[in-house]
C-alpha cells in the first residue's frame, strides 16, 4: 500500500448518509496512530533504494564531471605543446620560412576547440542518459524521438552541417592556413582568418572574400613547398642566340649572389631556351624556383635586370608576338600618291582629253 493512499484514507471523512447532515468525522487516535505506522514502514521499505537511486546519479555526475575536466586539461595540454613546438621551430633559421606561427596558432586552436566540444558533448550526454536510466525510465521512445528530430534538423540545416564538417576536415588536413594565398575557385587571394563555417580571403585589389566551406570544392594552395619564377623575352629573330644566352646567363648569375633574392631564389635560375619562334620574333624562356609567394617580386626584378643588360648589350626587345624590324621603318611619303599628270593642264595626256571644236562652214 503506497504513502498517498494511506494518506488519503485517513484524511477522507466517512460518507454521511444523507446531503444535508453538515457533522464532520474526527479521526480517532488509533487511526492517527494506525496512518503514522503505515507511512514509516512504507519509507522503511523504500529509503534504500532511494538512496541507492541518489548515490547512483551522483556517482553519474562525480564521474562525467572528473572525466570532462580531465580530458579537456589533456587536449589543452596537447595543443599548448603544439604551439611551443612551433615556436622552437619559429625561432631557428628556417623557422621563418617553412612555419607561419599565426596559421599554426589558429589551426591548434580550432582544433582544440572542436576536440573539447565533442568530448563534453559526449560526455555529458552520455551521463544524462545513464541518470535517465537509473530512475527506470524507457530510453527507446526518448532516442527514436532524438532520431527523428536530429533528421530533421539535419535536412533543414543541411548547408550549414555541409560547411561544418568541411571546415573540420580541412583543419585537420591542414589543406591552407592563414598567410597561405590560394585559388578556392568562387575567390582566391591571400588567407586572413580560417572558421569552422567561414574562411576569409583578402583580394589583389584589397577586397575581402567571405567563403562558406562547402561551397569550395577545389584548393589551389600557391604558398606551399615553393613556386616557379617565369619570365618571357622576346627579341628580334636576328639577333645572335649565343650572344642572347651569355647576356642572360651574367644577369642570373649578379642575381643570385645579390641580396636579399639570394635568400628568395632556391635554385639556380635556368635559360630554358627558345619556347616559340616566329617569322620576325623569337621568345626565350627564364626560369628558377623561389620561395611560395614570392615568384611576382623575383619576376619584376628579372624583367628589370634583364632590360638594363640587353639594353648595355644592345639587344633589342620586342614587344609583342610579332614586331615590325627598325631597319624596314615606314617612309612616310610612301603614302602619299605621285602627282597626277592630269593636273598639270600643258601636258600632252591634258590634250588628248580635251573636247574637240566642230568647225561650221562659213556663210557669205
Amino acid at each position: 500500500m503506497s504513502l498517498s493512499a494511506v494518506l488519503l484514507a485517513t484524511a477522507s471523512p466517512s460518507p454521511s448518509p444523507s446531503p444535508s447532515e453538515t457533522t464532520v468525522t474526527v479521526p480517532s487516535l488509533q487511526d492517527a496512530q494506525e496512518s503514522a505506522t503505515n507511512a514509516a514502514s512504507w519509507v522503511e521499505q523504500n529509503w534504500s533504494t532511494w538512496l541507492a537511486i541518489g548515490l547512483r546519479v551522483l556517482l553519474i555526475l562525480v564521474i562525467a564531471a572528473v572525466l570532462r575536466m580531465t580530458v579537456r586539461r589533456a587536449i589543452t595540454k596537447l595543443i599548448d605543446r603544439m604551439n611551443r613546438t612551433v615556436e622552437s621551430v619559429d625561432g631557428t633559421a628556417l623557422g621563418g620560412l617553412l612555419v607561419n606561427a599565426e596559421r599554426r596558432r589558429q589551426r591548434s586552436q580550432a582544433i582544440g576547440s572542436v576536440l573539447r566540444s565533442v568530448a563534453s558533448f559526449v560526455i555529458l550526454g552520455t551521463a544524462a542518459l545513464m541518470i535517465l536510466g537509473t530512475f527506470e525510465i524507457n530510453l527507446a521512445p526518448l532516442l527514436a524521438s532524438a532520431g527523428v528530430a536530429g533528421v530533421a534538423i539535419g535536412f533543414g540545416a543541411r548547408n550549414l552541417v555541409t560547411d561544418f564538417l568541411s571546415g573540420v576536415f580541412m583543419i585537420l588536413e591542414d589543406q591552407y592556413g592563414v598567410g597561405d594565398q590560394i585559388d578556392a575557385g568562387v575567390a582566391s587571394g591571400e588567407v586572413i582568418e580560417v572558421g569552422l563555417r567561414v574562411t576569409k580571403l583578402r583580394g589583389a585589389n584589397g577586397e575581402i572574400w567571405y567563403v562558406r566551406n562547402g561551397e569550395v570544392k577545389r584548393i589551389g594552395n600557391l604558398s606551399q613547398g615553393w613556386a616557379t619564377a617565369g619570365v618571357d623575352v622576346t627579341v628580334k629573330a636576328s639577333e645572335n642566340l649565343d650572344r642572347v644566352k651569355t647576356t642572360l646567363d651574367a644577369v642570373s648569375e649578379r642575381m643570385s649572389k645579390e641580396e636579399p633574392w639570394n635568400e628568395l631564389l632556391w635554385g639556380p635560375i635556368e635559360v630554358l631556351g627558345l619556347d616559340s619562334v616566329l617569322i620576325d620574333s623569337m621568345v626565350v624562356r627564364v626560369s628558377a624556383k623561389t620561395m611560395p609567394g614570392k615568384s611576382v617580386g623575383v619576376e619584376r626584378e628579372l624583367r628589370w635586370r634583364i632590360k638594363r643588360a640587353f639594353d648595355q648589350a644592345n639587344i633589342r626587345i620586342v614587344g609583342g608576338a610579332t614586331a615590325d624590324p627598325a631597319d624596314d621603318a615606314a617612309d612616310p611619303t610612301e603614302s602619299v600618291a605621285p602627282p597626277s599628270a592630269y593636273s598639270n593642264s600643258d601636258s600632252p595626256q591634258v590634250a588628248a582629253t580635251s573636247p574637240i571644236s566642230s568647225q561650221r562652214p562659213s556663210t557669205r
